[in-house]
């Protein structure tokens, strides 16, 4: 009796305890470990809603721009291997909160160009001869690239006053910058609670739940053995360890296909989640804080109701690894019905006087008869769009000899535009592009890439649970790793950079600085259209490919089991198969 009290009154102390401080409670280091997760995303999210921003701040193609969101990959592939050999052997709360404040400080890191470099400056030439954001966390890093690039890029240097742009105009660009400081400052706050809770969490159990207790505590020694194992191996061990275990699971036929389906969807999303926002602004004459907003509104929370569906429907009818595969299959095929369309939805190049258009035979040349006195400099950029609906890259290159300004010192026209006519007189032109004047298929494409992602996201819990449901209990943490470290080997790294190359094939006219090439100044929309979603199309088709492989090698593998079981089960039926094998006319 007095033993059952000593423990009863233990049991109720360490209740109390529990529940004064937060730091041994299991469910705030889940909190914490969301929030952490959240902010994280949130930087690596906020820089691909940049991306096309800074490109034109510093004038990177975008070939450069994707090499720059792959180099977000490189750390954690080359640590993965020694992340997964220490991360049992130190006190884990502390490391990951010390690997957070690493994040943060990378996260200032990426605003300190912005400080170090002058203002920006946008071609005012001519109009001084006359007068520019894994899966909530991505999509809340696009709401927030939405809302920075609102700011001009030197609200922190120039009055309001000064800016004579608006961010419509093709030269704008926003304040990239800021959002690094909001999401490095997120990621900082989140790390602290980290270095406050203990090296392992108490135990916590309710009371009526003996059985379930007596499971996890099963489940838990066996994690705890597996650990021990672990750690017995000494690092030499472990590096020797690793590729052997790493053959064994690429040998294995499921494994090696699922992850290579994985490939191919990760290649595809590392290239939209880089490039969307510039496709949308490129095709849709969208500004850039408009294309994050739709990207961070529509398209992430879309994939991720189809990874929650996915999710459901296995753990509602408890698939076997084939249903799962077939799942993975049928979500594929679906969503290629809904990606087909999109190469067909977009809008043509706009048409812009002596680069994609021109009465005459001189597409090529800024140098026109009608604006041959007016001595234009080469690299001269201010769009304008004409009255008789023809872009020009200047007002100069389109004639003009009158600026008219309001009050405010913007400008509202120009006018005696030689080189623009109407009904035989001459035009006028307004500041800023033409656009592609085909807004009216923005809405279907949303709808329709929105389908194509939820439909290949039903996919994603499926496929995780075909790797570890194929593999060796022993192995499972090993080719979790594995796998990771091979998606961002083959897919994350290379990925914006194969897609950023291919966009760079686009271009029609190159910004030049220092005799070398710059930004794009402008793309034929048609090509960069196919390209772009034709690689998306082609990594779809790849990853379907792949999961029909593996329902098929599955399916087999079910057959001959089941086969298997049917004559063990009969053992006149074997007696028969074996006779029937020993007979002569079998042969014949």
């Amino acid at each position: 009796m007095t033993s059952t009290a000593t423990k009863s009154s233990y049991s109720d102390r360490s209740r109390k305890t529990l529940c004064r401080n937060p730091f041994l409670s299991i469910k705030f280091f889940v909190f914490c470990h969301g929030l952490l997760q959240l902010s994280q995303l949130l930087v690596s999210g906020y820089l691909k809603s940049s991306i096309s921003t800074i490109e034109r701040r510093y004038g990177l193609s975008s070939q450069t721009s994707g090499l720059l969101a792959s180099f977000n990959e490189v750390g954690n592939t080359l640590l993965i291997v020694f992340v997964s050999y220490f991360g049992s052997r130190v006190h884990r709360p502390r490391f990951i909160g010390c690997g957070a404040i690493l994040v943060s400080l990378a996260g200032f890191l990426m605003s300190l160009p912005h400080f170090i470099t002058g203002p920006y400056e946008y071609d005012r030439s001519v109009a001084s001869i006359l007068f520019s954001v894994t899966v909530i966390g991505p999509g809340v890093g696009f709401m927030l690239g939405s809302a920075m690039l609102r700011f001009y890029v030197d609200i922190d240097k120039v009055t309001g006053d000064e800016v004579q742009l608006m961010n419509k105009d093709p030269r704008w660009v926003g304040a990239w910058w800021l959002g690094f400081l909001v999401a490095a400052s997120l990621v900082a706050l989140s790390a602290m609670p980290y270095f406050f809770f203990p090296r392992e969490m108490p135990k916590e159990v309710a009371s009526g739940k003996e059985n379930d207790s007596k499971k996890s505590e099963d489940v838990l020694s066996q994690l705890r053995s597996s650990s021990e194992r672990m750690q017995n191996l000494s690092l030499t061990q472990f590096i020797k360890h690793f590729p052997l275990v790493l053959l064994r699971n690429l040998r294995h036929p499921v494994y090696l296909l699922v992850v290579l389906a994985q490939v191919n969807l990760s290649a595809m999303v590392a290239g939209l989640a880089t490039f969307m926002g510039k496709f949308l602004e490129r095709q849709f004459s969208l500004t850039a804080s408009l294309a994050n907003m739709i990207i961070g509104a529509v398209n992430i929370p879309g994939a991720m109701v189809g990874i929650i569906v996915g999710g459901a429907i296995l753990k509602r009818f408890q698939m076997s690894l084939r249903q799962c595969s077939a799942i993975c299959v049928l979500g594929m095929f679906l969503c290629l019905l809904m990606a087909f369309p999109l190469l067909f939805l977009g809008c043509p190049t706009q048409k812009v006087s002596g680069i994609t258009y021109s009465e005459s035979s001189e597409v090529g040349h800024h140098t026109l008869e009608c604006n041959l006195q007016c001595n234009c400099p080469e690299k001269a950029y201010n769009p304008i769009c004409g009255s008789n609906a023809i872009e020009y890259i200047s007002p100069c290159s389109a004639g003009c000899r009158v600026i008219n300004i309001d009050a405010d010192n913007s400008v509202l026209n120009y006018t005696n535009c030689s080189c623009i006519s109407k009904n035989g007189l001459v035009g006028f032109a307004k500041p800023g592009t033409c656009g592609t004047d085909c807004f009216h298929l923005f809405l279907p494409f949303v709808v329709l890439s929105c389908l194509a992602g939820i439909l290949a996201s039903t996919s994603h819990t499926p496929s995780f649970m075909l790797i570890l449901r194929s593999i060796h209990p022993e192995d499972k943490s090993f080719a979790v790793g594995i796998q990771f470290m091979l998606l961002r080997v083959l897919a994350w790294m290379p990925g914006p950079v194969l897609y950023g190359s291919a966009i760079d094939t686009t271009c029609i006219l190159w910004e030049k600085k220092c005799d070398r090439r710059a930004a794009c100044r402008y793309y034929d929309n048609n090509l960069f259209r196919q390209r772009y979603l034709g690689l998306q199309f082609f990594f779809e088709v790849g990853a379907f490919l792949c999961f029909v492989t593996v329902y098929v090698i599955l399916r087999r593998q079910e057959r001959e089991a089941s086969n298997a079981a049917e004559t063990k089960a009969d053992p006149e039926k074997e007696k028969l198969a074996g006779n029937s094998r020993k007979s002569p006319e079998s042969k014949v």
